[in-house]
């Protein structure tokens, strides 16, 4: 459904921002994706346990919530003032914006891009054919905010039911006022591509784009003045390839799409719901999932590989890549490269100054050097490092001081020590978490007062009657954990899980994605 567009109105967007100020426009924090908020002075060690800490209350919301929420610090609401803001994206198409201070108060704004009165639903797991997110399949990937203009980037699923012939399946990129949720821009975007190739779905020597088989779960990047989307599959439903494509971010228009296995199948793009890195030239960094391989030998495609991405004029160009010598062996294993998120290390001395650290479903971190990132080679990897976990990947790393966490599936929350580009395991919690291990967020004080926060979730096959369970682990010993929100269930109890949260820390508060609300914990008043 097309919203009213907010290019006839005068709405200035008033932001009372500084750098010393927290604020949350992409998935982990930034688009290094470190997964760590440096400016947080309430919540320390000392002050995170059962009985000063605990839930504060929730944003009731129509649907599921597997984005991550943003948050933007003194937004001017017109006829609403001055308001903290949370933005929420859900699995019913929805998007909201809330007081981020005052849980359970209605929402500053909410839109949503369904239509009943012209047949505009979400699309359901039955069109999916995938039952991994139900019932409803509308907003999955994390939304991305351009602050310079104000605007919010959504990428949303809908269909319209036809009575009588083929439902019709799209893909819209919206473009939303963050002070009122109106369109900008002219939008939203209907996402189209096609590329020329000879791989799965190919008709008539081209690959057009799906957009009921392509599912968008990584989130949108904003970088280089582009927004760029990428997409994977539901249930690896065939036909289906991993796509990127570069958006204009002040006039929706594409610039470019990239399928990276044009003669090919899957390659999808999908890291567990975290996001594709961005250096500062503006160097995009995918991982892509099982699928055809053939680059090494002159060909484009790029199955469990790792591509460095970049803009040239109307092409997205990959610039370099890295893929595993025993590619055709994780395909065949279902051992995605591409199943978590990769994290850009700051600055490292030695002789590999920029890495690159990236997960895999087949229990490795491959530690890669992000400018000679090592291509393929049939006996051996050129690698950095490379470290086995105890369980597959999912999701993403997350560095604070010279340290980096992640919790494998089945797996404790691993801390790693980084001394001259390397990485040495240094401590572990007591816990262990089950499938799908999780995503670490960290908050601190600069250098002080770290915290590790893991948010434990369903599992792939599990019930939907789970709760989601917060865990706070002191950043310098980890070991057992400072605060759980089972400790006093009673009180701080969660709502039922989704998949793949990342918890987000901003003001004393933290934040997650739960089904049908947003979960906000803080000190106990």
């Amino acid at each position: 459904m097309k919203l009213p567009s907010a290019s006839c109105l005068v709405l200035e967007v008033v932001l009372a921002i500084t750098t010393s100020v927290a604020q949350i426009t992409t998935s982990q924090y930034d688009n290094s994706r470190t997964g760590a908020t440096l400016t947080e002075k309430v919540l320390t060690p000392q002050t995170v346990t059962a009985k000063q800490f605990g839930k504060v209350g929730a944003f009731k919301v129509d649907g599921a919530v597997y984005a991550q929420p943003l948050f933007i610090p003194s937004v001017e609401i017109p006829n609403k003032g001055m308001h903290d803001v949370l933005f929420v994206a859900t699995e019913h198409d929805s998007v909201y914006a809330f007081d981020a201070g005052r849980p359970g108060d209605p929402p500053l704004w909410q839109v949503s891009f369904l239509d009943k009165a012209h047949g505009v639903k979400p699309v359901s797991e039955d069109d999916a054919q995938c039952p991994f997110i139900q019932p409803d399949v509308g907003i999955t990937s994390t939304p991305v905010i351009d602050l310079k203009r104000g605007t919010l980037f959504v990428l949303a699923r809908t269909k319209i039911r036809h009575n009588l012939g083929t439902d019709e399946y799209f893909q819209h990129l919206h473009a939303l006022a963050i002070t009122t949720g109106l369109e900008k821009f002219g939008g939203p975007k209907l996402i189209t591509a096609s590329v020329q190739g000879k791989g799965a779905g190919t008709a008539n020597g081209q690959v057009a784009f799906d957009p009921l088989r392509e599912n968008p779960r990584a989130a949108l990047v904003l970088a280089n003045n582009t927004v760029y989307l990428t997409w994977a599959s539901s249930c690896d439903v065939d036909p289906y390839h991993g796509w990127v494509m570069a958006y204009d971010p002040q006039t929706l228009a594409q610039r470019a799409a990239l399928n990276v296995n044009p003669d090919g199948s899957e390659a999808g793009i999908w890291l567990s719901d975290t996001g594709p890195a961005a250096d500062a030239d503006g160097n995009l960094f995918v991982p892509t999932g099982n699928g055809t391989f053939d680059a090494a030998a002159g060909g484009r495609d790029y199955g469990d590989s790792v591509l460095k991405v970049a803009l040239e004029g109307s092409s997205l160009a990959i610039r370099d890549y890295f893929t595993p010598h025993d590619q055709a062996r994780m395909s065949q294993a279902d051992a995605d490269v591409g199943s978590s998120g990769p994290l850009l290390l700051p600055d490292q001395p030695g002789p590999h100054r920029h890495l690159l650290l990236q997960p895999t479903k087949d229990s490795t971190i491959y530690v890669i050097d992000r400018d000679q990132m090592g291509k393929f080679h049939g006996e051996s990897d050129d690698l950095v490092q490379m470290i086995r976990m105890a369980g597959q990947g999912y999701g993403a790393m997350a560095y604070w001081n010279g340290q980096v966490f992640f919790a494998a599936s089945d797996d404790n929350l691993r801390d790693y020590a980084i001394n001259n580009g390397r990485l040495t395991l240094h401590a572990s919690s007591i816990t262990k978490f089950g499938n799908p291990g999780a995503t670490p967020s960290v908050s601190a004080d600069g250098k002080r007062n770290g915290i590790v926060w893991v948010i434990s979730t369903k599992t792939w096959n599990g019930s939907d009657n789970k709760p989601a369970v917060l865990y706070a682990f002191d950043a310098t010993k980890l070991g057992e954990p400072i605060y759980t929100s089972e400790q006093n269930s009673t009180r701080d109890r969660a709502a039922m899980a989704t998949r793949f949260v990342t918890p987000v820390v901003v003001n004393g508060r933290v934040y997650f994605s739960a089904r049908g609300e947003v979960e906000v914990y803080g000190l106990i008043k």
